[in-house]
């Protein structure tokens, strides 16, 4: 017995039971960077998923098989994934904006038989189709398009995804395990390079039966969201509207000039929104027509200031329903309840299958208060990650006694509700004092003239790091290090002042609007070298 809902069901079963139910329901409706439209029906995706999963199944790709995909949002991106999956292949997610260097480690490090992109991307894999002894095939959305960025002749290697999509359905492809890993997600790095988290089929399941039962989600939902599917994030929101048989709306982009307007024109009933998103449509016009929208949920991850929070609230007519979680666990861990007091800014109360306890260096349960590692209970394989790949000793330092290790510190308050405080690699260790870079950071913001700001620690030969804040600062504002360093020490401890500020255009940030940390790091080290 597998003693949990999910039983022993796959991705195979989840899309035909859904498809038996729903069927001509709208399971998708995509909107490109055009405006152009397209939709899926719950039909659709099965019929589509199924001719896919035999196209691959023809090109060689067999279960167990790594199939890196390369794309932004889109159709073909949703199905060629959930496709590997039915097949019982792994669908290996990449990050559109990751350079050709980064491509190569992701198709090295995964082992990928096979590659899925668009012409827009094909230059990135080019150079390394011919070199790598196990990739077999680059398979092109667009191959009439090819021509048009490439000088290189269409070769072997080169596949269409479209002839793919449309081959004929079989019958005969072998089942998938409940327990079997369906992608491969690779994490942000930090100083060291990504690390893949193993998802299985029981993994994609719960993760959307958990969001459909903290959400409230019902078949009459609308989904919407700009956030790219490479993302745990993304991924969780399609798997929890093929659970509840709801819709998506999925943009190829996100506009700061468009999003609104496509809420309201799309009829949205939940949206995900990160600190990036709030603060962008804040700097919108205001329209007269956007409190005119179907929002029931406002999903918000990432902080922003209180003052942010309340301003896009008032704005926009919605309410912030903040929540906490992660790619190792599948993701959602905590959220503010629907009903009830939120507590903001806690990111909620333990979900209802999440067990979460805060503990010491030891893994000790500390008491409500103080602030600790946030760690989360669970099944490997099934309700957290199965596994990092081909990494079994960060997997035993990560997942101990049953135990999820985030790496990320917060605490409880008396009534059980989570407060979130920084990302582990965030803390700064200076003369033996803990700093939350965060705490240094919402100080920096407070400054009028600063716009964005983030701190880390670099190493410092005397107190272990020292805090360095990099800055943007408002057009046509002037401001100088002494005068921020001077802001800070009269609003933190001696300790936690900054001790370098460095100015910049903007912060460098991930697809999804996180601050590069690593980056900043490199351009601290660099600009200490000069």
């Amino acid at each position: 017995m597998l003693g949990d809902a999910m039983g022993d069901r796959t991705v195979q079963d989840l899309l035909a039971e859904r498809a038996a139910r729903f069927g001509h329901k709208t399971f998708m409706v995509f909107e490109d960077s055009r405006g152009g439209r397209t939709s899926l029906s719950y039909e659709d995706l099965l019929a589509r998923v199924r001719q896919a999963a035999a196209g691959f199944d023809s090109l060689g790709v067999k279960q167990g098989d790594a199939v890196v995909i390369h794309l932004r949002n889109s159709p073909e991106a949703v199905i060629a994934s959930l496709a590997l999956s039915y097949l019982g292949a792994v669908a290996v997610p990449s990050n559109a904006a990751n350079a050709s260097g980064e491509l190569a480690y992701v198709v090295d490090f995964s082992e990928a038989v096979a590659v899925v992109t668009s012409s827009a991307f094909y230059g990135r894999f080019a150079g390394m189709l011919h070199e790598r002894q196990g990739l077999r095939m680059c398979l092109i959305t667009d191959p009439a398009a090819l021509t048009q960025v490439s000088d290189r002749e269409p070769d072997d290697f080169l596949c269409s995804l479209p002839e793919v999509f449309g081959h004929e359905p079989i019958s005969a492809l072998p089942p998938a395990g409940s327990d079997d890993v369906a992608q491969l997600m690779f994490t942000s790095g930090t100083t060291a390079r990504p690390k893949a988290v193993m998802i299985t089929h029981a993994n994609l399941l719960n993760t959307g039966e958990r969001t459909v039962r903290v959400s409230s989600l019902l078949p009459d939902d609308r989904l919407l969201t700009a956030l790219p599917t490479f993302h745990a994030n993304a991924l969780g929101t399609v798997m929890a509207t093929i659970t509840a048989g709801a819709t998506i709306v999925l943009l190829e982009e996100y506009s700061a000039s468009k999003f609104w307007q496509q809420v309201i024109d799309h009829r949205a009933t939940s949206v995900n929104l990160v600190s990036m998103f709030v603060r962008t449509l804040l700097a919108q016009p205001v329209d007269p027509n956007e409190r005119n929208h179907s929002l029931r949920r406002t999903w918000f991850a990432i902080n922003v200031t209180d003052e942010e929070k309340c301003a896009f609230e008032e704005r926009f007519g919605v309410e912030f329903i903040n929540g906490y979680g992660l790619t190792e666990a599948m993701v959602a861990v905590t959220n503010a309840p629907l009903a009830g007091d939120r507590r903001w800014p806690s990111v909620g109360l333990p979900a209802f299958d999440r067990v979460v306890r805060i503990a010491d260096e030891e893994g000790r349960e500390l008491p409500v208060g103080q602030v600790g590692e946030i760690t989360v209970q669970g099944r490997p394989g099934r309700t957290i990650m199965k596994g990092y790949f081909k990494d079994p000793e960060a997997t035993a330092r990560t997942i101990r006694d049953g135990w999820l290790h985030t790496g990320d510190y917060g605490y409880f308050d008396d009534k059980g509700y989570l407060y979130f405080v920084d990302r582990k690699k965030d803390m700064i260790k200076r003369a033996g004092e803990n700093i939350s870079a965060s705490e240094v950071e919402s100080v920096l913001l407070e400054c009028p003239s600063v716009v964005e700001a983030a701190v880390i620690g670099v190493p410092d030969p005397i107190r272990d790091q020292a805090v360095t804040a990099f800055v943007v600062v408002a057009e046509g504002a002037t401001m100088t290090a002494t005068e921020l360093i001077e802001h800070c020490s009269e609003r933190l401890s001696r300790f936690k002042v900054p001790t370098s500020v460095h100015f910049l255009d903007r912060l460098p940030r991930t697809s999804i609007g996180k601050i590069q940390k690593n980056a900043l790091g490199d351009i601290a080290a660099g600009r200490a070298g000069h």
